[in-house]
C-alpha cells in the first residue's frame, strides 16, 4: 500500500510579503480539514513590521464567528496584561499557530467546546506562520502556550521548563525574531483557581518583552 501523502498549506501561501495577499489567500487553504467545520479562516492582525509578534494556539468560537483573533475573553485579558507589562497593543502583530477553529459538540449540539489540535494540523499549518514572519519582520515572538511553542520551536520543547526567558530563535529563522519568550496562554488564567494570581504571572511574564528588544 502506498504511503499517504501529507497534505499542508504550502500551495495554498502565496510567494508575497504583503500580509493582505497573505490573508485573502488564506481564506481558501485546504491544507488539512479543520477548514470543513469552522466558519472561516482567521488570519493574523496588526502592523507590517512590528517588533512584537504574539503567537496564540487557534481562534476560539468568538474569533471563528467574527473572522479576528484574540477578540474573545482571552484576548480582551492578553490586551489588559499587555498595557499592564507596558507594552503597545497597537505595535503588536497577533496571530495563531492553527489558522482554523478545531471544536467538537456539546452533547445537545449548541455550544462549540475547543478541542486542541493535533500535531498533523499544526504542522499542516505552519507555512501561514512562517509567511507572516518573513513579511511582519519581528524581532521577538512571545509563544503563548504549548500549541504556539511547538509550532515555532519543534515537539520536544516545553514551555514550563522556559516560561518568562528570553530565548534565542533557531538559526532557521535568520534572525526574524531574533528571540522568544514562551509563557501561558491567557485562556489557561482564566481556567485557573487563582486567577489573580495566574494574570500576575503572566504580566510578569511579559514584562521581559521591552529587554528583548
Amino acid at each position: 500500500m502506498a504511503a499517504k501523502t501529507r497534505r499542508d498549506a504550502s500551495e495554498f501561501v502565496p510567494d508575497s510579503i504583503e500580509l493582505s495577499r497573505l490573508r485573502e489567500a488564506s481564506r481558501s487553504c485546504r491544507g488539512c480539514d479543520l477548514y470543513q467545520d469552522a466558519t472561516q479562516t482567521v488570519f493574523g492582525e496588526g502592523p507590517r513590521q512590528a517588533d512584537v509578534l504574539v503567537l496564540g494556539e487557534q481562534p476560539g468560537d468568538r474569533e471563528d464567528r467574527e473572522g479576528e483573533p484574540f477578540v474573545g475573553p482571552a484576548g480582551k485579558l492578553l490586551d489588559r496584561a499587555l498595557v499592564e507589562a507596558g507594552i503597545d497593543r497597537e505595535r503588536v502583530y497577533v496571530t495563531n499557530a492553527v489558522k482554523h477553529f478545531k471544536f467538537t459538540r456539546s452533547e445537545r449540539g449548541k455550544q462549540r467546546i475547543h478541542k486542541k489540535p493535533a500535531r498533523g494540523e499544526i504542522v499542516a499549518c505552519r507555512p501561514w506562520l512562517l509567511a507572516e514572519l518573513k513579511a511582519v519582520q519581528p524581532k521577538l515572538v512571545v509563544l503563548l502556550g504549548a500549541t504556539a511553542a511547538s509550532s515555532l520551536m519543534g515537539p520536544s520543547f516545553r514551555v514550563t521548563e522556559h516560561r518568562g526567558e528570553l530565548i534565542e530563535a533557531p538559526e532557521e529563522f535568520g534572525g526574524c525574531p531574533e528571540r522568544v519568550l514562551p509563557t501561558v496562554h491567557p485562556s489557561s488564567v482564566l481556567r485557573a483557581p487563582d486567577r489573580d494570581e495566574a494574570y500576575a504571572a503572566l504580566v510578569k511574564d511579559l514584562k521581559e518583552v521591552p529587554r528583548g528588544l
